[in-house]
């Protein structure tokens, strides 16, 4: 089985072989990228050739998730270096601003000898796979050199775990080359013994996302910050925010906001595709509804946004934003994308709307909707009748946004956990004792 995987990394490699090559041709992507994928690293990854821990996380929300549990592992592990891995240049580029991070690298192929080249200079005594990362090759070869392995963060999605049970086999091989599963809840560990991770290394640790979201004092004080001066509101003009949209959710979203401005003339959108490279098609298609758009770029300082309709360009911003919704739509959940995390909304204590299609985080979206601090929509066509209920409602709008701050104020101390079950593999340097959390303890 390991045969035909590796053979289907190289007829994938060979595939896409021509598409990366024009992209790197025509506009400028992936150059420089390839040989560290290759598994040739810059000698400055570790130059000296000291003890690591390894951590990779594939793209944005993954690194995102690392903000806290990096700078813990720095004072925890002084004497390794920590070096970072990621998959896409987007997490790439963020991973940069992570504190702690001695050393970055793209992820490379899960090719027997190129990861066996990657691992003799990185030289892990540990290897940690944010989510669900897990690369068999990788795994398979750093059990043969002992290094320690283990998932933090982990999940097994409602749509992942079905193709998974189709490889089972193969899977529970692959399970048994890690040595600690930390999971974000009892389902995903559930999933995860069922495939065949042993139940005695699995550990409901919980959600590093409840850690990492700085929690404002007060949610109805605006923290001063520059990008809040390109969006000078008073405190009555009513925000609808579209956060992360895929194709085919930004219709919908105008044609509900249409009727919203019929009976609010002064409302605003704040659209932010989840891809910023969309922004003029999103922006084109808002002016075709006949409204005054804008891209966020071209916004002046220091002034009320004019526009009807701001269509986000930028990268990093959104999460502040928040702070200036009446209510939010949370994207890539009317169309079968996975969804987004309410989290960030949460923590402004913003009344919080999301579709069918929360696959990608279905144990938190259950999470929301049971504490009732989210509404669920089954379709395009409740969006606007569910905006107009919470726009016309203040109290409902703030019974919502209180019990999501609640519950993301519940949740946290995932990376105190998870840390604890790191320490059964790496003990950290100056500790004598460090409480370990029992398998499938509960938060």
């Amino acid at each position: 089985m390991y045969l035909l995987y590796t053979l289907a990394i190289i007829g994938y490699a060979i595939a896409v072989a021509p598409r990366l090559l024009y992209q790197a041709v025509r506009h400028g992507k992936y150059v420089g990228t390839l040989s560290e994928r290759w598994g040739r690293l810059p000698a400055e990854v570790n130059p000296d050739h000291v003890p690591s821990i390894w951590i990779h996380a594939v793209s944005v929300g993954e690194v995102l998730a690392t903000r806290t549990l990096i700078p813990a592992m720095r004072e925890r592990y002084p004497g390794h270096r920590l070096l970072l891995s990621t998959t896409t240049q987007t997490g790439r580029a963020v991973a940069s601003s992570v504190e702690g991070v001695d050393g970055l690298f793209y992820f490379p192929l899960d090719l027997r000898l190129v990861v066996s080249r990657v691992l003799s200079q990185v030289r892990p005594d540990l290897v940690v796979l944010v989510d669900t990362e897990l690369w068999p090759n990788l795994l398979a070869e750093c059990a043969r050199r002992g290094v320690k392995t283990m998932l933090v963060n982990g999940r097994i999605s409602d749509r992942a775990y079905p193709r998974y049970l189709l490889v089972r086999s193969f899977f529970g091989r692959v399970l048994r080359n890690v040595d600690s599963c930390c999971v974000q809840g009892e389902e995903s560990g559930r999933r995860l013994v069922e495939l065949g991770a042993s139940e005695q290394l699995v550990t409901v640790t919980g959600n590093l996302k409840f850690d990492t979201l700085p929690v404002p004092e007060s949610p109805r004080n605006r923290v001063p910050q520059e990008l809040l001066r390109f969006f000078r509101m008073t405190e009555e003009r009513v925000v609808v925010m579209a956060a992360s949209t895929h194709a085919g959710e930004e219709r919908p979203v105008l044609e509900a906001f249409a009727r919203v401005r019929q009976r609010d003339p002064e409302a605003l959108l704040l659209l932010a595709p989840r891809h910023p490279e969309r922004a003029g098609e999103v922006a084109s298609l808002a002016a075709g509804f006949g409204f005054k758009t804008v891209v966020r770029r071209e916004l002046p300082l220091d002034g009320e946004p004019c526009p009807v309709v701001v269509v986000l360009d930028t990268v990093g911003e959104l999460a502040s934003l928040f702070q200036i919704a009446t209510v939010v739509f949370l994207g890539g959940s009317l169309v079968p994308s996975g969804g987004h995390n309410p989290l960030e909304p949460a923590a402004w204590s913003k009344p919080i709307v999301f579709g069918p299609h929360m696959e990608n985080f279905s144990e938190i979206s259950e999470l929301f909707l049971s504490s009732q601090a989210a509404r669920q929509i089954e379709s395009s066509a409740e969006l606007e009748p569910v905006l107009t209920e919470l726009l016309r409602d203040e109290v409902l709008r703030d019974a919502l946004g209180s019990a999501a701050r609640a519950l993301l104020e519940a949740n946290r101390g995932a990376t105190e956990r998870s840390l604890d079950a790191m320490a059964s593999l790496l003990p950290p340097v100056g500790l004598d004792s460090v409480g370990v959390t029992t398998p499938f303890e509960a938060r």
